[in-house]
């Protein structure tokens, strides 16, 4: 058994075949938690959930590209970003769908800033957007420890910041969960997680990317897999749509880093997951 904790059958990339998609992973054995990056997404998430006695499952929040209008440029796949002004109450009221397993994506993305316009973003206005995504992400964190629920962290180029935060939010909430959703920074960025009590979570990146190696030396109980699917596709797939069955792919790369079996790490990453979300 798998569990691909962070994958986006709820967007319009898989509109017309989700239930197809969705039908192969768990005919494989495979389950699948649906994220949310806004308001809208996020309910969409919960719809798809509530369809499934079993195997999937769904994640709300309010994805920083979303604070702002972005152009964003993944790859393949170009959107614009729609802005959204964060509403706690609607969060929390879909939050307690029973199918609602954790708060997120939620985090700080200083990638995309550049994005918001074409041509030059003056300093004050880059300033302004980290402050809105600081104090947004920290809004949704208590949300999350209200309701007893994990968070799911997006991180891109602002790892220093966001750790500075949760240090100082551990302090008034020591019991917090949270995972780093598609980690792909070193070692030493990952203790820094790990102290904190948090996991972090491999995407198809490892499978195509170097660097990786260190994946050998981190404890079983403090990693996941993912695909972020449409997103993000692993070796042998790189250039096709990305969808949860192919967590695998994941899965057999950690295994081969760390010298063990593909059922040994399926075994692992699937009972940190059944921990963690309390599923």
């Amino acid at each position: 058994m798998l569990i691909d904790i962070h994958t986006h059958t709820n967007f319009k990339d898989f509109k017309n075949d989700y239930k197809k998609v969705i039908k192969r992973a768990l005919k494989n054995n495979t389950w699948l938690i649906n994220v949310g990056s806004q308001i809208s997404t996020s309910e969409r998430a919960v719809k798809i959930a509530n369809e499934y006695q079993e195997g999937v499952y769904a994640i709300i929040g309010l994805h920083p590209i979303h604070l702002e209008d972005f152009y964003v440029n993944e790859g393949d796949i170009q959107f614009k970003s729609r802005k959204e002004n964060f509403d706690y109450n609607s969060y929390k009221k879909l939050a307690k769908n029973k199918k609602v397993v954790a708060i997120g994506e939620i985090g700080l993305d200083y990638f995309h800033i550049k994005d918001r316009v074409i041509g030059k973003i003056s300093d004050e206005q880059i300033k302004k957007t980290k402050e809105k995504q600081k104090e947004i992400f920290i809004k949704q964190f208590e949300l999350a420890q209200e309701l007893n629920l994990p968070v799911m962290i997006h991180c891109r180029e602002a790892h220093q910041d966001l750790i500075k935060i949760l240090q100082k939010l551990k302090i008034d909430y020591p019991k917090a969960r949270g995972v780093i959703h598609c980690f792909n920074q070193d070692l030493s960025t990952a203790k820094k997680y790990f102290n904190l009590g948090f996991l972090i979570s491999f995407t198809g990146i490892i499978t195509f990317a170097k660097g990786f190696d260190w994946i050998k030396d981190i404890p079983e109980n403090r990693f996941m897999v993912e695909t972020d699917a449409p997103y993000l596709t692993p070796n042998p797939h790189r250039g096709e749509r990305n969808e949860p069955i192919y967590v695998k792919y994941i899965v057999r790369k950690i295994a081969e880093i760390r010298n063990t079996s593909f059922e040994n790490i399926a075994k692992i990453t699937t009972q940190n997951a059944k921990n963690f979300f309390q599923i």
